[in-house]
C-alpha cells in the first residue's frame, strides 16, 4: 500500500503564493507519476496536475496552466505543488496522488489518494 500525505495549506490573501508538499511511503516506487487534485465544496474533484516518474513531462489543466507548477524530488520521494497568483475560486482541498502512469492520473482514476490539505483564498 502507498501513503501520500500532504502539507503547505492554509489560508492566504488573492495574489499571494503557496506550495503544497506531499511525502509518499510503503510500497511506493519512484517510477510512479504523480500528481495534484482539488476539491471545492458542492463541486467534483478537479485534476490540475501530474508530472513522470523522470520529471521530464508535465501535464496541467488549463484551469491553472501558468499560475501552477508541479516539480518531484525523488530522493526525498516528495511532489511539490507550487501555486501562484492564488484567487479566491482557488480555495478547495487539495490531494496528492500517485499512479503507474500519468495518464491514470490525468484520466481522473489514480490508484493513490492522500487524505488532502486545506487552501484558502480570501479576496
Amino acid at each position: 500500500q502507498v501513503q501520500l500525505v500532504e502539507s503547505g495549506g492554509g489560508l492566504v490573501q488573492a495574489g499571494d503564493s503557496l506550495r503544497l508538499s506531499c511525502v509518499a511511503s510503503g510500497a511506493f516506487y519512484n517510477t510512479y507519476a504523480m500528481g495534484w487534485f482539488r476539491q471545492a465544496p458542492g463541486k467534483e474533484r478537479e485534476f490540475l496536475a501530474a508530472i513522470t516518474w523522470s520529471g521530464g513531462i508535465t501535464d496541467y489543466a488549463d484551469s491553472v496552466k501558468g499560475r501552477f507548477g508541479i516539480s518531484r524530488d525523488n530522493a526525498k520521494v516528495r511532489v511539490y505543488l507550487q501555486m501562484d497568483s492564488l484567487r479566491p475560486e482557488d480555495t478547495a482541498v487539495y490531494f496528492c496522488v500517485a499512479s503507474q502512469t500519468s495518464s491514470h492520473i490525468r484520466n481522473g482514476r489514480p490508484e493513490w489518494w492522500g487524505q488532502g490539505t486545506q487552501v484558502t483564498v480570501s479576496s
